[in-house]
This record gives structure tokens, sequence and C-alpha cells, in this order.
């Protein structure tokens, strides 16, 4: 695949994720996001496996196992690691570590842990930087700003496991195609977050505007988007992919002026030219 074409599919993968918070604006409040998040995972899981099987995708030679353990564990854990940080540290600091630690340690672990060997290039660091940067002003513009150890140890946690499963998917994509990789990842995640759905109560999601949110991230905002994540991945370095992937924020902001009727201030502005900026710059690079 392309450069541009897979830098595409990233970007519209991030934009599907950031509409997941408006769309939990229709659901009840006594609707946990922990639990939609599970019901989230817990539907995409099975409707990409169904889909890479109907496509004749699906093989079960050649897998190795501990690889898919791994990746399916990072996206089990970002749901609760990081909706628990936003509960413990507030959703300012919360979101700013977990999402801004996220490409950080993945050009990291990339360059030491992967068969590169080498760090990102300079191109790659000044791109994050700009993104991580209006990320944190944009998030912590009208927040309120609690810190506290836990919190930020679970923040890094997310963002460290979700680093994780696009650096170990990035792997298995060299061997197995997208669509059978995603499916049997998510299908075991889903399992993973099976006792989310009786800890939790899921009658504020049994209603019409609860079942259609839930349908709408399962298939949509997890099923397609993580797809097109995988299928961009394939063609450009997991650092670039998840830096890429800021453009979550972006959307979830302007979505909210958009859609919620949220109202910024001009530093707030300054920080999406920010991201646009750090995503334009890395788009047009080699890295």
């Amino acid at each position: 695949m392309k450069r541009p074409l897979a830098i595409f599919l990233i970007l519209f993968a991030a934009i599907l994720w950031g509409t997941t918070g408006t769309a939990q604006t229709f659901v009840t409040e006594e609707a946990s996001p922990i639990l939609i998040g599970a019901v989230r995972v817990a539907i995409g899981g099975p409707v990409l496996l169904l889909f890479a099987y109907l496509q004749g995708k699906l093989s079960l030679h050649g897998w190795k196992v501990m690889p898919v353990i791994v990746a399916a564990l990072g996206v089990a854990l970002y749901q609760p690691l990081f909706f628990s940080a936003v509960k413990e540290t507030g959703v300012a600091v919360g979101t700013v570590v977990a999402i801004g630690s996220a490409p950080i340690l993945a050009g990291l672990f990339e360059g030491v842990f992967t068969r590169k060997r080498k760090l990102p290039n300079r191109m790659w660091w000044i791109a994050t930087f700009f993104s991580v940067i209006g990320c944190t002003i944009l998030t912590f513009i009208s927040s309120e700003i609690n810190v506290t150890l836990l919190g930020i140890i679970l923040a890094v946690g997310a963002g460290l496991s979700f680093s994780i499963y696009t650096i170990v998917t990035k792997q298995l994509l060299e061997k197995h195609e997208s669509e059978a990789v995603i499916g049997v990842i998510f299908t075991l995640s889903a399992i993973y977050l099976l006792p989310i759905l009786f800890i939790y109560p899921i009658t504020p999601l049994l209603n019409p505007n609860g079942i259609s949110v839930a349908l709408y991230l399962g298939i949509f905002a997890t099923g397609l988007a993580y797809l097109f994540f995988a299928r961009g991945l394939a063609s450009v370095p997991a650092s670039s992919a998840i830096t890429l992937s800021l453009a979550e924020p972006l959307t979830a902001t302007l979505l909210g002026v958009l859609v919620v009727g949220e109202i910024l201030a001009p530093v707030a502005w300054f920080g999406i030219f920010l991201l646009f900026i750090g995503l334009g710059t890395l788009s047009f690079s080699r890295t």
C-alpha cells in the first residue's frame, strides 16, 4: 500500500475514534464509561472476526500465540486503565498523559525492542512534539487540574498498553491479513473483558439510544476504525501511526464545538493549530 493511502486510513481511523465521546452523550449518565468500553470491544471483536471469515482471509495456520495474547491484552487493558486514570486524576491530566505518552513510548520501544534497532528520525520527533503540545493545550483548557501519582501511573499504563498493541500488531501484519489479525485480537480481547459486563449494570444501555450507540461504537468506532488503522499500520512505522492517531482528540474537540455546542477559548484554537502542524508535518514527511 502506498504511504499516502496508509496515512489517510490511519487518520480516518483516528477520526472515528474521536466520535466516541460525542456518541456517548446520547447515552444515559448511569452507563459506566468502562462498561461502554467493554461493550464496544465485545461487539467489534466478533464483527471483525466474522468479516475476516466471510472475506476468506481467516486462517488458523502460522499464528504465534504469545504475540496475539499480548496484543489482545493491550487492547483490553487500555479501556479500564484509561478510564480509571481519568477518574483518579481528572480528564485533563489523564487524557494528556495517556494519549501524549503513547507515541513517545512507541517510538522508544520500536527503536530498542524491534528489528529497526534505531530511534525515529528528527522529523518524527518534531511532528510528535507539536502534536503532543497541541493536545496538551487543547485538553487542559477549561479542565480541572488534579494530579495524583496513582492517576499518572494508570495513564502511562494506558499509553503503554496502546503502544504495545500497535507494535505487536504490526509484527503480526507481516505474516497475516489485516482483517484476520484485528478479528483475532479483538475477539480475544472481548473475552478478557467479559467480567466487566457482570460487574457494571448493563441496563442503562438496554434502550433504543443505548443500543444504537453501542452498535455504532462497536461496528464503526471500533471494528471499522481498527481495521483501517491496521491496514495503514502495515505500511508505516508504529511510532508514526500512533502520532497520527492524535487526530482523535482533535476530532473530539471539533465535534464538541460543532455538535455539542461547546465554546473554545482562543488558546484552545492555538492548540488545534499546533496539532494540525504536527499531523501535517508527519503526513507529508517520509518518517
